[in-house]
């Protein structure tokens, strides 16, 4: 029955976390703060000043920071653009005209990207991403006049009409109801607004992921545009980056419209792309530090090769300093690479020469089939050959070569067994007859909108100054049927013949070609979007058909390529003067296990090893005491491939592991992560 205001008041260690600054920027709030007298109140804010007459001043109170240039830089939030006409020159326009041009160039934008955010929707297994277009107004009049404009008949055949909100402080009762009600559902795929026109109300605390155009039409300085315009459009609807680069029609590589903002300003496209290179640009503003002046470290690059390869290598080893528990120096043990097996510079050609020569064996399915008499003795007269033909004479070799070389083909073959952990190459093949295709339906066409246009606009990224032109041109073309655009899209793609689904192409190709003429006045604007968006409306449809791929095999065949693999080398960046650590002991500053080296192994077929963090490390350990080999896979050990994100990316598990009755690839990862 107690209220919960007095509840918390009358906590003893009560801490508050507030989503803005409110103690700055309401009196009532902070009123209420201070009567519910917490110990510490922490604040999170985008907008860590207070604006007064003589300009901001920022709060004395942060105790961390992280910039909007290191959100870019890591890739949390969208990368801005500016874009504009090529070759534009705003004084030929009057201001009304000028304002026209820039919605128009807008919504221009807007549909392209509304295009792209669903074709890689559809790519990736994601939710479809529905965008909309921010337009700031100078005031409530001219908010009202933009509003009608934007709906009228004469913009783009009223094509926006009742997809558009006006939000600023005119409205009032039901209407200012019904206004915010919208807005708080602009990101809901179902929701028909697509621009929103506001007046200085969505300066903070609003927060969207769909936003992907701006277009500013009101009196403000290049910094303040930058500020308030990008503030808003930067998150990014699925939490990150899709770090895709797409290639425009000249084969030049371009942001993923996914990853992109765009801040349509003809008139002020320049001043902008000058504020974002000022030093102290929001945008360009970056933090590097350094370490104390007398950290006097400095990094090497260190080899990590299998204890196997300096056995067999034709180099004496080098001993490797080590840290004890108590740090002092100690005896070469910890982390040491293993010294060669063969003493003699006859031997170790030999041993060396046999361990090339085993790689042509790995079609054997294990690697201990190579001490069976019928593949050892194939192996010592192909070792013995590669000797007797190479420049190395074998030296003080008794008469009996043969025999000679056999009992270091047999040591080799040994010690490979030992110091490997089999690895297969295997591929699953489709066996007889294979067919693929198609199931026909209904394309999903009703986010494609795009409008004829005839000029060229041109981005630059206000981060990394890169440009890109997207081209809107009416290109003659030689296409006879209209059709024909788009079949000479999709059998670009290599998974689709002509031959094979002919029919079915012309069917999608004329499910697009109706939906276009369904809106536009005739076939000659409907000419003028396939010429511009041919490649972005095949991949559209490309990523539909996709949903609906069948493939029909007689059977599948495992194919083993090779019963076993070489481990592979590797190498870590770490400290010129960094001791290898004996891996059980536990490290103080944990944040730096990334630049240490660890040794101290039984099983390890490594004599060093890194680790990303010190759960791998705790790992290593019980791996080393269960298990009779281990080793952390170098990049590209396995062949082993996966799409996400409409990508192919390759597998490198943490650790492999081998005991009597296994072969195991481990992973480490937080309780919260195991699925």
């Amino acid at each position: 029955g107690e209220s919960y205001f007095n509840f918390l008041a009358n906590l003893p260690d009560l801490v508050l976390l507030m989503d803005e600054s409110h103690r700055y920027r309401a009196s009532a709030g902070v009123r209420a703060i201070n009567e519910l007298k917490p110990i510490l109140g922490l604040e999170l804010t985008a907008t860590p000043y207070i604006e007064t007459p003589k300009g901001t001043v920022p709060f004395k109170n942060v105790i961390y920071s992280y910039s909007l240039a290191e959100a870019m830089r890591d890739g949390f939030v969208k990368e801005p653009a500016v874009a504009t006409q090529k070759n534009f020159d705003p004084k030929q326009f009057s201001p009304p005209q000028l304002e026209e041009i820039k919605l128009q160039d807008g919504v221009r934008l807007h549909e392209a990207t509304k295009v792209e955010l669903e074709t890689y929707a559809r790519q990736t297994a994601q939710r479809i991403v529905k965008p909309f277009m921010l337009v700031i107004a100078r005031d409530t009049t001219h908010a009202s006049e933009l509003l009608k404009l934007i709906e009228a008949e004469t913009f783009f055949d009223g094509r926006y009409k009742g997809k558009v909100i006006q939000v600023d402080s005119s409205r009032t009762g039901a209407e200012e109801d019904a206004m915010v009600a919208r807005l708080l559902a602009v990101e809901d795929p179902n929701e028909p607004t697509e621009i929103v026109i506001h007046v200085n109300m969505l300066k903070e605390g609003w927060d969207v992921t769909n936003l992907y155009t701006i277009v500013p039409l009101r009196a403000a300085n290049a910094r303040t545009l930058i500020e308030q315009s990008i503030g808003r459009g930067l998150r990014l609807p699925y939490g990150r980056r899709t770090g895709m680069v797409v290639k425009d029609k000249d084969g030049n590589p371009r942001i993923h419209p996914v990853d992109r903002l765009c801040i349509v300003a003809h008139d002020r496209f320049q001043e902008i792309v000058d504020e974002a290179n000022r030093p102290d640009s929001p945008i360009k503003l970056a933090i590097v530090e350094l370490e104390p002046s007398n950290d006097r470290r400095s990094p090497k690059s260190t080899p990590i090769n299998s204890n196997l390869t300096y056995q067999l290598s034709n180099k004496p080893a080098t001993a490797t300093p080590v840290a004890a528990a108590n740090g002092s120096s100690a005896a070469p043990v910890i982390g040491a690479e293993p010294a060669p097996i063969f003493s003699s510079e006859a031997d170790r050609h030999i041993a060396s020469t046999t361990f090339e020569a085993i790689r042509s064996f790995d079609y054997l399915p294990r690697l201990t089939d190579l001490q069976q008499p019928e593949h050892r003795d194939k192996l010592v007269r192909e070792v013995a050959n590669r000797v007797a033909t190479g420049q190395l004479a074998l030296g003080d070799a008794p008469d009996d070569d043969d025999s000679y070389v056999a009992a270091i083909v047999e040591k080799v073959v040994s010690l490979v067994v030992q110091g490997t952990i089999e690895i297969p190459r295997i591929v699953v093949v489709p066996k007889g007859n294979v067919t693929v295709g198609y199931t026909p339906f209904t394309l999903s066409l009703a986010n494609v909108h795009y409008p004829p246009v005839s000029h060229a606009l041109l981005l630059q990224h206000l981060r990394t100054q890169q440009q890109e032109t997207l081209n809107f041109s009416d290109a003659p073309t030689d296409e006879r049927r209209l059709e024909d655009f788009i079949v000479r899209g999709l059998v670009d793609f290599d998974d689709i013949t002509y031959d094979d689904h002919a029919d079915l192409l012309y069917d999608f190709a004329g499910q697009v070609v109706r939906h276009l003429r369904s809106y536009l006045r005739d076939d000659d604007e409907v000419r003028n979007v396939l010429t511009n968006h041919q490649k972005d409306l095949a991949a559209l449809v490309h990523s539909q058909m996709a949903e609906h791929r069948w493939e029909h095999a007689t059977d599948y065949e495992v194919k083993v390529n090779a019963g076993f693999s070489e481990l592979k080398s590797s190498a870590a960046t770490v400290d010129a003067d960094e001791a290898v650590r004996d891996f059980r002991q536990p490290v103080d500053d944990r944040s730096r296990i990334g630049q240490m080296l660890f040794g101290g192994f039984r099983h390890c077929l490594f004599s060093v090893q890194k680790f990303h963090s010190d759960p791998e490390r705790r790992l290593a350990v019980i791996a080393d005491r269960e298990s009779e080999k281990w080793f952390r896979p170098a990049r590209d050990q396995f062949a082993i491939f996966y799409q996400f994100e409409a990508e192919s990316h390759q597998y490198q598990p943490d650790f492999v592991v081998e005991g009597a009755q296994f072969i195991d690839m481990l992973e480490c990862k937080a309780r919260n992560e195991l699925e």
